[in-house]
């Protein structure tokens, strides 16, 4: 699947054949196989980074939980126990400070997944839990609420364990705790990461733990910070990312294994791929499952048109006629290389749009106030390269513009991204139109392999508009 990190690459690649010229005095067989090591190891870094980073994202932006459709499935560790569900946080007979703390944050009724993990998570006694949804829905709102619940104030240690895959998404979890629990201040958090120094010999008076891997084994094995025996819950959120991690799931693993067996064991994924299943089940013994899949994006909404031209300045010319034709409240443009999303964005801004623009090379905290810009109408035209596929629900974007197709690192089409990025527009039950440029016979190669694709899934054909 084509990625930022792809677009990151090629624009790498550009900047490196005009700088530098390479001394070939390897044997050629030497060279490619030292090439392949390094570009092994530098996509699987970039994966990584892309996996956390997109996750983080995807926090920071949503305001408000996704409004899903889809059922909720799940799988018992007893078939035979009666399966709860609330459609109010009152049928949960919640210590008082906390249904404050959860209508302060804005909820006012369970979402989806709220509505059958709550139950479980908050039964007695404990029971296991392995939950998939994706972002938005409102699975980090309900192991917080589990740990704040099981959290006895009057014992002053740490009782609950929650660990993330990076720095920055145990702060973020961090930041719910501290939300959620500002009506209750006698629970209190401590985090696990780094530049956190204690003194040796410390032993910690908050209840709540909130750290990286292997911070919190160092801080439960070698410095004795933590007693593992008292922990009652231990939450293993974004599970996805940590296994991609180098090193996350072998401590994860030693953490858990010190944990006591009365332990409630919880562990959170966006994504349920074979490698995920078998690392959730070496974490959690007899767990109830619980999935929530992601909705399906769907073509039925969305007008696909192409427009023939023959350079990319024609391509920017044709962009301009298409604004001066039609209303557009706000939309987004796909570019493959951030080189060619800058140069767009500083064209249209020159034509005297209100452009934004949105690239990997941006900080993730960066990304997320362009999106919140983006979102309250201060810029109309969102320039971006994939970083913006997936996971921005923006209603005002009525339209998306591909400046370049997707392609995968092999030049072949990326159908999946194609999809994500016009899903951007055509959602909420609205009709959304998808505009294609096309400059040469491989591009309009890539449209048709794109269109064949989808035609097996009855989507609409795409339509020609006016060659420029």
């Amino acid at each position: 699947m084509a990625s930022d990190s792809w677009a990151q690459a090629v624009d790498e690649q550009e900047a490196a054949a005009e700088s530098v010229r390479l001394n070939l005095t390897l044997t050629l067989s030497t060279y490619r196989e030292m090439n392949n090591s390094i570009k092994h190891y530098t996509n699987h870094n970039n994966s990584l980074k892309d996996k956390a980073a997109q996750s983080l994202l995807n926090k920071l932006i949503r305001s408000n939980l996704v409004n899903t459709t889809n059922q909720v499935e799940v799988l018992q560790r007893d078939p035979s126990s009666p399966l709860y569900s609330v459609k109010s946080f009152e049928e949960l007979r919640l210590k008082p400070q906390l249904l404050q703390g959860v209508y302060a944050m804005g909820f006012n009724r369970p979402s989806k997944i709220q509505e059958t993990a709550l139950p479980m998570m908050l039964a007695e006694p404990p029971q296991n839990l392995i939950a998939q949804s994706q972002s938005g829905t409102g699975k980090t709102a309900a192991f917080v609420l589990a740990m704040l619940s099981h959290v006895d104030p009057e014992n002053k240690w740490p009782q609950c364990l929650c660990v993330s895959p990076t720095y920055e998404l145990a702060l973020q979890t961090g930041k719910v705790i501290e939300q959620m629990g500002k009506f209750y201040p006698e629970v209190q958090l401590v985090y696990a990461i780094r530049g956190n120094k204690l003194e040796r010999g410390t032993r910690l008076q908050e209840q709540i733990v909130i750290g990286t891997p292997g911070t919190v084994l160092d801080w439960c094995q070698k410095l004795k910070f933590i007693e593992p025996k008292r922990i009652k819950v231990f939450v293993l959120d974004e599970a996805d990312v940590m296994i991609a991690t180098q090193g996350h799931q072998d401590q994860s693993i030693r953490i858990q294994r010190m944990l006591p067996k009365t332990c409630q064991m919880l562990l959170f994924s966006a994504t349920f791929e074979d490698t995920v299943w078998n690392f959730a089940k070496r974490i959690v013994p007899d767990p109830n499952i619980i999935k929530l899949k992601r909705e399906e994006e769907t073509l039925d909404t969305i007008k696909q048109y192409y427009v023939i031209c023959n350079s990319k300045e024609e391509k920017f010319q044709a962009l301009c006629n298409i604004y001066g034709a039609i209303t557009i409240a706000q939309a987004m443009i796909f570019c493959h290389t951030r080189k060619t999303a800058g140069w767009l964005a500083g064209e249209l801004s020159r034509e005297g749009h209100q452009v934004a623009l949105l690239s990997g090379e941006m900080q993730v905290e960066q990304r997320a106030a362009v999106i919140e810009r983006f979102r309250d109408g201060k810029e109309k035209v969102l320039v971006t390269t994939n970083v913006c596929a997936r996971g921005i629900d923006v209603e005002q974007v009525s339209v998306v513009i591909n400046f370049d197709l997707p392609v995968d690192k092999d030049g072949n089409p990326d159908n999946e991204t194609y999809l994500h990025r016009i899903g951007r527009t055509g959602r909420f039950g609205k009709r959304g139109l998808a505009i294609n440029m096309v400059d040469s016979r491989f591009s309009m190669n890539i449209l048709n392999r794109i269109q064949e694709h989808f035609k097996r899934v009855d989507s609409e054909s795409l339509k020609q508009v006016v060659s420029c």
